[in-house]
């Protein structure tokens, strides 16, 4: 399998495009225990700057997870076009009106009884460190991002598979 690596504008776009395709990804808090607590979510968006938008209930596990470990990883699959997203980056919970008032969507009025105004109301943003996807039509491998430290420093990273990787900035 090949392996190619986006410029930072070229991976957000495809991060984006990935992921409001798929719309629902598994996504994993807890990473340090075994098994990694998961759950399918549906994203809000996708933002220019990469990072996915969800909203949450303030009193569900994976909020309190989060709280705990700010480390996810969402798993996006868009089967009909044989094409995979991993996201490992950090969470934040927001409460502020503003931010919910910006994320909202009426479809989540079915899980808050109250809409927007319901007191349980959080909406999460997942920053990403590093994401990779998978053609398995085109046979490739792509890192989207590296490291955070890489893209600042410049230096190579190495994925996990033994495939050297460049940051992008």
């Amino acid at each position: 399998m090949s392996t190619q690596n986006l410029t930072h504008q070229e991976a957000i776009k495809k991060i984006k495009e990935l992921s409001e395709s798929a719309r629902i990804c598994m996504f994993c808090t807890e990473l340090g225990n075994v098994p990694v607590n998961s759950r399918p979510m549906t994203l809000q968006e996708t933002d220019d700057s990469g990072n996915l938008w969800f909203i949450s209930s303030d009193i569900s596990n994976k909020n309190f997870e989060i709280k705990e470990d700010r480390r996810v990883q969402l798993f996006f699959m868009n089967n009909s076009d044989s094409q995979y997203l991993s996201v490992y980056g950090n969470a934040s919970v927001y409460k502020d009106k503003t931010t919910i008032e910006d994320k909202w969507s009426p479809l989540a009025k079915a899980w808050f009884e109250e809409g927007k105004d319901d007191p349980k109301v959080s909406i999460i943003r997942v920053e990403p460190e590093e994401t990779y996807y998978w053609d398995t039509k085109a046979g490739k491998l792509v890192s989207l991002f590296s490291f955070v430290a890489s893209a600042i420093t410049g230096i190579k990273t190495n994925n996990s598979d033994g495939v050297e990787g460049n940051a992008i900035v």
